[in-house]
This record gives structure tokens, C-alpha cells and sequence, in this order.
């Protein structure tokens, strides 16, 4: 019944930056993780961000915290991906992703521990390189 929609993606030069966008609807619990997650060609997904709305904590793994932010635009029902210092090795194609669960915990322990295992996805934008 949750649909994301994710926008944004495209083509970016090194160095540059990058908003992405995931507008989300349905029915949805109240509290929930929502996160951003990557998967370049030929790789396994990767989780880059998310928030833990009840609160509105966000987690990052340790290796990208601070090129990456995550946040969530409530009245837009938007979540919102701004990524800066783009490199090459960034092409990938990004999703928007959502898992419910009521202890952010939970939440806190997927990133760190770089599960992808949501419950919910978008179907995802692409970046690239010029």
C-alpha cells in the first residue's frame, strides 16, 4: 500500500552535488525507518542514510557521514537525499526505502551495521557522470 517515488538523479560532474528527492504515500505506521540506499552495476546494494521518524534521528555509516544528509520534508512527504563531493565512483542507481519497526534501535543498528533489508522500495534514480 507505501509507494516512494524517487527523483533527482542524473548526471553530475566530479566533485559536484547532488538532491535527491523520494516522495512517499500510503498507509504507513508512525514510526518507521527511512533510508537511502545504492546499488552501482555489478555491486550489492549499499545503505548510505536514514531517519528514524518518531524522533527524527538520522544514522549514517561512519565512512559517509557528512557527504551525504539525509532528511525528511514533512509537509511535503518528502525525503530528501543532498549529496556533495561526488566522485566516479558514486554512479549507481539510488533508492528510496522504508522498514517498519517501533524501536529505533532497530533502525540505528541496520545502518551501522549496513543491512539493506527494507521492507519498502521506490524504484529508483540514477546518477551518473559528465
Amino acid at each position: 500500500h507505501v509507494q516512494l517515488v524517487e527523483s533527482g538523479g542524473g548526471s553530475v560532474q566530479a566533485g559536484g552535488s547532488l538532491r535527491l528527492a523520494c516522495e512517499f504515500s500510503g498507509y504507513m505506521p508512525s514510526s518507521y525507518c527511512m533510508a537511502w540506499v545504492r546499488q552501482a552495476p555489478g555491486k550489492e546494494r549499499e545503505a548510505l542514510a536514514s531517519i528514524w521518524t518518531a524522533t527524527g534521528r538520522t544514522y549514517y555509516p561512519n565512512y559517509r557521514r557528512g557527504r551525504f544528509t539525509i532528511s525528511r520534508d514533512g509537509a511535503a512527504n518528502t525525503l530528501i537525499l543532498q549529496m556533495v563531493n561526488l566522485t566516479p565512483e558514486d554512479t549507481a542507481t539510488y533508492f528510496c526505502a522504508a522498514y517498519n519497526t517501533r524501536d529505533g534501535g532497530v533502525c540505528e543498528y541496520k545502518m551501522h551495521t549496513g543491512q539493506t533489508d527494507y521492507r519498502y522500495w521506490g524504484r529508483g534514480t540514477q546518477v551518473t557522470f559528465s
